[in-house]
C-alpha cells in the first residue's frame, strides 16, 4: 500500500462514527454476552474449534450481532460475505452462493455468509439458502431483532444454532464508554474533553443496553463542547440523547412483549405496572387504536360482569381516543388502564363461551326444543312448534319455570367478586327453578 492509499484509508476511518471506530477487533475486546461467549459456552467452543456451521443471532439493536459475526469470521480465518435482507433479493443470494460454491470446490475454506435483518427475507428468499446450508457450502450467520421462531423459516432454524444476545448491562456499558473516551487512536481521547461520572452513568442506563446509541450520544456530546467548555455533564448527555426510547419495534417483539406485559399487569390488578407498560408503548409510538382494542377485549375477557361498567368505559375510551388523538388521548388511556386494573376480575363469561363452543364442536348437537322453535309461519302449529312455551313476562317475577336447553349443561359460573357475586346468587336460584332435578350450586371458585 502506497502513502496516498494509507492516507485515504486513515481519512475514511476517521470519518466513520465512533461506534464503527470502536468496534472490537478480537473476542477479548468484545463487551458483554458472557452467557454465550464465556469460557466453556457453546458458541465460544464452536469458534475455538473453527467449526461454526450455521447460526442465527437474535437480539435487540446495538447488542453486537454484526460485530460478533465479523469477529467469528476473523477468529476462524474464514472469508465473510455479507448481505442485507432489506436491499437484497433471491438473485443476490444465488450469486453469493455460486461464488461460495466455486471457492469450496477450489479447496478454499468454507466462507461465512452473514445476512443482516434475515427476518426481512421472505419465504422464497430463505428457501434459496437451504440447499447450500444443508450441503455445507457456507456457514450461515443470520442476524435478527425479531423472534426467529416467528420470523425465520422453520427449516432454516432446524439447521442452525440459535443464540440470543442480551442488551448490554449498565456496568459493561460504563466500561465501553470510558474506553471510548480515553482511546486517543480510535476514540475521543484526542478531544481532551472531561466527561463526568454522572454523564457516563446516565448514558449507561438511559440507552437501555444499546451500545450503538450510547456511543453515538457520547460522540455528539463530546463534539458539541469541544470548542467551548470542554466538559460533558449530565445535562449535556441528556441533551445529546434526543430519543430516550430507542429501538421500539411496533410490529415485532417489543409490540407483543409490551402488550403482553400490559394485559397481564391489568389482569393482575397492578395499576402502577400497567401504567408503566402503557407509557413504554406510547413513548415507542404504539398505535393507540391497537391499545384501545386490547382494552375493550380485556374489559370483557378479564373483568366481565364482576364490573359491568368496565366494558362501557373501555368502549368510551376507544371513541374518545379516536376523536382527540395524541397527546391528549394518553389521559384517557391512563384513566381506563387504572380503572380496569383496579376493577374486580372475572373470566366467567370468557370460560362460558369457550366451553359452550367446544361442546358445539365436539359433542352431539342439542336440537332446539319444539316449544322454543319459530311458530310465526303457517303450518308451524301442526308441527308442534311453540307448544308448551310460557311467556316469561306474564309470570309474577318475570321467570317462567321452563327448561330452555333440555340437557344437563352448565356453562356460566360467576365468581364471588364484585357484581358477579350478586349474579351468582341469582343464577343459583334460577337454576333450581328451571331444572330442579338437575340443578346444583355453582362450584366454589378455585382461582
Amino acid at each position: 500500500m502506497d502513502l496516498f492509499a494509507e492516507q485515504e484509508a486513515d481519512h475514511l476511518f476517521t470519518a466513520q462514527p465512533l461506534a464503527a471506530r470502536m468496534r472490537p477487533r478480537t473476542l477479548e475486546e468484545f463487551v458483554g454476552q458472557h452467557h454465550i461467549l464465556g469460557a466453556g459456552k457453546l458458541l465460544r467452543r464452536l469458534i475455538t474449534s473453527g467449526r461454526i456451521g450455521s447460526i442465527i443471532l437474535h437480539g435487540p439493536p446495538g447488542s453486537g450481532k454484526t460485530t460478533l459475526a465479523q469477529l467469528i469470521a476473523s477468529e476462524t480465518g474464514s472469508k465473510i460475505m455479507s448481505l442485507n435482507a432489506i436491499n437484497s433479493g433471491v438473485k443476490d443470494v444465488r450469486e453469493v452462493l455460486r461464488t461460495a460454491t466455486d471457492a469450496v470446490a477450489a479447496g478454499e475454506r468454507r466462507p461465512i455468509l452473514f445476512i443482516d435483518e434475515i427476518h426481512r427475507f421472505n419465504k422464497s428468499q430463505q428457501d434459496a439458502l437451504l440447499a447450500d446450508v444443508e450441503a455445507g457450502v457456507i456457514s450461515l450467520i443470520g442476524a435478527t431483532t425479531s423472534n426467529p421462531h416467528f420470523a425465520v423459516n422453520g427449516a432454516l432454524i432446524s439447521r442452525s444454532q440459535l443464540f440470543t444476545l442480551e442488551p448490554l448491562p449498565a456496568d459493561s456499558m460504563t466500561a465501553l464508554l470510558r474506553r471510548a473516551i480515553e482511546d486517543s487512536e480510535h476514540g475521543l481521547g484526542s478531544r481532551q474533553v472531561e466527561v463526568t461520572d454522572d454523564a457516563i452513568e446516565f448514558l449507561s442506563i438511559a440507552t437501555d443496553g444499546d451500545a450503538r446509541r450510547a456511543l453515538a450520544a457520547i460522540e455528539v456530546a463530546v463534539e458539541s463542547v469541544s470548542g467551548n467548555t470542554k466538559r460533558v455533564d449530565r445535562d449535556v448527555a441528556m441533551e445529546s440523547l434526543t430519543n430516550r426510547v430507542g429501538g421500539y419495534d411496533a410490529t415485532g417483539d417489543d409490540h407483543y412483549d409490551l402488550s403482553s406485559a400490559l394485559i397481564k399487569s391489568i389482569r393482575g390488578s397492578d395499576a402502577d405496572a400497567a401504567i408503566y407498560w402503557l407509557a413504554r408503548m406510547l413513548e415507542g409510538g404504539e398505535d393507540i387504536r391497537f391499545l384501545c382494542r386490547r382494552l375493550v377485549i380485556l374489559a370483557s375477557e378479564d373483568v366481565g360482569n364482576a364490573d359491568p361498567h368496565a366494558l362501557s368505559l373501555a368502549v368510551a375510551a376507544m371513541q374518545a381516543c379516536e376523536m382527540i388523538g395524541l397527546p391528549e388521548a394518553q389521559l384517557t388511556l391512563s384513566q381506563t388502564v387504572a380503572y380496569l386494573a383496579l376493577a374486580p376480575k372475572s373470566n366467567a363469561a370468557t370460560t362460558a363461551i369457550g366451553s359452550a363452543r367446544r361442546d358445539v364442536r365436539d359433542k352431539q348437537i342439542v336440537p332446539v326444543p319444539k316449544m322454543l322453535r319459530d311458530s310465526h309461519y303457517p303450518g308451524a302449529e301442526k308441527l308442534g312448534h311453540g307448544e308448551g312455551y310460557v311467556y316469561a313476562h306474564n309470570e309474577p317475577d318475570g321467570i317462567a319455570d321452563v327448561d330452555y336447553l333440555g340437557v344437563d349443561r352448565e356453562y356460566y359460573h360467576p365468581v364471588d367478586r364484585g357484581h358477579e357475586a350478586i349474579m351468582r346468587d341469582r343464577l343459583n336460584s334460577i337454576r333450581k327453578r328451571l331444572r330442579p332435578s338437575q340443578s346444583k350450586d355453582a362450584p366454589e371458585e378455585t382461582q
